[in-house]
């Protein structure tokens, strides 16, 4: 029988808790341990726990995701941590990897995703969404190829950026969060390398990738 893998969830959202440990729990191989809303928690439980693997949001209160991977690799040195999060931008992606953190998962990622990127970090392998791949391709390639590296959601809320709504209208229409939308446009800017959405439409509509 296959050694288990013990896990650990860290993210503010009990909902999102909820589903994680319902999608790794249904694996074999695979046990969540523990779960925690807050990674201050997770550093002073961590060397007890003696995890394989971190699964760990980013964009949590009152914490330094770059200082909480460090404080976590530091408290329990086996530990490899998949990064699981909305936010793409490359500056972030290099610095969580260069604090020592193994795989890059955003949360738009398939069920069957998640599970093979714990697998493949648990195994000190790297993992990095597809998303984020494209992403660094089309900053090696240019601006102009930087548009591939959008998802759904934020070719979603391009869309309506070129025809001209608010965050508060786009956030009404996909059932958002004004926030939540502020994050996207913020990550569609730096993606397509634009400073602001009245540039970001007029490009999306010259490029083909939205119609106005």
């Amino acid at each position: 029988m296959s050694e288990t893998l013990d896990i650990i969830l860290i993210d503010d959202h009990a909902v999102v808790r909820e589903g994680l440990r319902a999608v790794l729990e249904d694996e074999d191989g695979l046990r969540v341990v523990a779960d925690f809303a807050n990674a201050r928690d997770a550093i002073a439980a961590v060397a007890a726990l003696r995890p394989g693997v971190a699964v760990l949001d980013l964009k949590m209160p009152g914490g330094d995701p770059v200082q909480a991977i460090r404080a976590l690799r530091s408290a329990w040195p086996a530990l490899e941590i998949l990064v699981f999060t909305s936010f793409a931008e490359d500056s972030l992606v290099r610095d969580v990897l260069a604090a020592g953190a193994t795989g890059y998962l955003l949360k738009d990622a398939l069920s069957s995703d998640l599970v093979a990127a714990v697998r493949q970090v648990a195994s000190g392998l790297p993992w990095l969404d597809t998303t984020v791949q494209r992403q660094l391709v089309a900053r090696l390639r240019g601006p102009a190829d930087a548009a591939i590296a959008l998802t759904a959601r934020e070719h979603s809320v391009l869309q309506l950026i070129a025809q001209g709504l608010s965050n508060k209208a786009i956030a009404r229409q996909l059932s958002l969060t004004e926030g939540t939308v502020k994050g996207y446009v913020s990550q569609i800017l730096q993606k397509i390398g634009i400073a602001d959405r009245t540039q970001a439409a007029m490009y999306a509509v010259r490029k083909g990738l939205v119609q106005p």
